[in-house]
């Protein structure tokens, strides 16, 4: 099959001979005479071939590459269904569904597929589109999933995504499979009623399962605040392992009820839920707390909102580190893509140095195996962390 061509001017193929999968609108020489969505060639200024990618005229990255080779080859449905069935067999290696069948299975650039998200939640996939090309390939995706076992499709598709890349296909589920909402699913045998459709995200916290099992193993003996709850998962993995008490706080009244339900669900009674402003409880709680978890939304959305974002961390880990126990520990992150870890640590560094409290970095925390960083595409780790212990 031929594919259209995007010609790059001379010497910006250096970041995709390093494997960078984004070819950026300033280094294009030629565009193709191609629909937004198209798949085509990237090729040097030589007209050396470098790969194939989701082309996208109107956005400021013009092209997401899935494949780097310098020699010609068809992509078709076969291809598609390898590059997800390896992507399913790399999960084998870390998730036993023995105790758990809440994971990513497809992270996009992560797992050399940009443009896509597939969530799993015990027999349901979620799929999160996030290109135009991902959409017009999409078929491919779902007869992949079937042949992996998934009947049961649900596709997500955020308004600014139809907006800002032109996807059409909303919210609903593949070929009429529907299931009943809410979902039961497990982590570490910890049950989840989730619902793909209301839901945040594809309808749950996946990447902070690793992060809720280490707080669930220090948390024996404790009292623990989780902050920016959503659906109660730090609360839940606290109580399995022995937290004498949690509390749950959230801005959203239907985040606390299903925290609440999902506390009820797995048996536990020494919790309670509080819908309020975060911020605002912990200025005001008269309570301190043996562990504290500070797990905000992503406060810098784009970089102009950096210097805004910092000063919101800041604020609420001088809140958190005072509020925090002698003795006691603070799980703190950022899921912000433009605040990197080495800002984030000097934020977190700001905060306690205003307390003056000794404060030691005891790890530091970031996504799990199910959300692989692509090595060439550093933007991948989205995810950051620390793990504080608090004289």
């Amino acid at each position: 099959m031929n594919y259209e061509k995007i010609i790059l001017k001379s010497g910006r193929e250096r970041s995709l001979l390093n494997r960078h999968p984004w070819v950026f609108s300033g280094g294009v020489k030629q565009m193709p005479k191609a629909p937004n969505g198209s798949i085509v060639e990237v090729r040097t200024n030589a007209d050396e071939l470098l790969g194939y990618g989701f082309f996208a005229p109107n956005s400021q990255i013009m092209c997401r590459l899935f494949e780097f080779t310098n020699e010609p080859i068809e992509i078709n449905a076969n291809y598609w269904k390898n590059k997800i069935t390896r992507a399913f067999e790399y999960r084998k290696q870390f998730i036993n569904n023995d105790h758990t069948n809440i994971y990513r299975l497809i992270h996009a650039e992560g797992d050399f597929f940009p443009g896509i998200i597939i969530d799993i939640y015990n027999q349901a996939a979620v799929c999160q589109i996030l290109v135009k090309g991902v959409e017009l390939i999409s078929q491919y995706v779902f007869e992949a999933l079937n042949s992996l076992g998934f009947n049961h499709i649900y596709l997500k598709t955020k308004q600014s995504t139809q907006l800002l890349e032109n996807v059409t296909d909303g919210n609903r589920w593949v070929n009429d499979a529907i299931l009943p909402m809410p979902i039961n699913a497990k982590e570490y045998n910890i049950q989840f009623n989730i619902d793909v459709e209301k839901g945040q995200k594809t309808g749950f916290f996946i990447d902070q399962r690793e992060n809720r099992r280490m707080l669930g193993e220090l948390s024996m003996g404790k009292t623990v605040l989780n902050t920016f709850s959503y659906s109660g998962g730090f609360s839940l993995s606290a109580l399995k392992y022995g937290a004498t008490w949690v509390d749950s706080v959230d801005s959203s009244k239907e985040a606390i009820e299903l925290a609440n339900q999902n506390v009820a669900l797995n048996g536990f009674s020494n919790h309670e839920g509080i819908a309020a402003d975060c911020f605002e409880y912990l200025k005001q709680c008269q309570k301190t707390y043996d562990i504290i978890v500070l797990d905000p939304p992503a406060f810098a959305k784009h970089s102009r909102a950096v210097a805004n974002a910092s000063r919101g961390y800041q604020s609420l880990n001088k809140l958190g580190i005072e509020k925090v126990k002698p003795g006691g520990l603070i799980f703190t992150f950022s899921c912000s893509q433009h605040i990197d870890k080495d800002l984030f640590r000097k934020i977190v560094f700001s905060a306690a140095a205003e307390c003056k409290r000794n404060v030691r970095i005891v790890r530091q925390l970031s996504q799990p195996d199910d959300h692989p960083i692509n090595i060439y595409h550093p933007e991948g780790e989205y995810l950051k962390g620390l793990l504080l212990h608090v004289e």
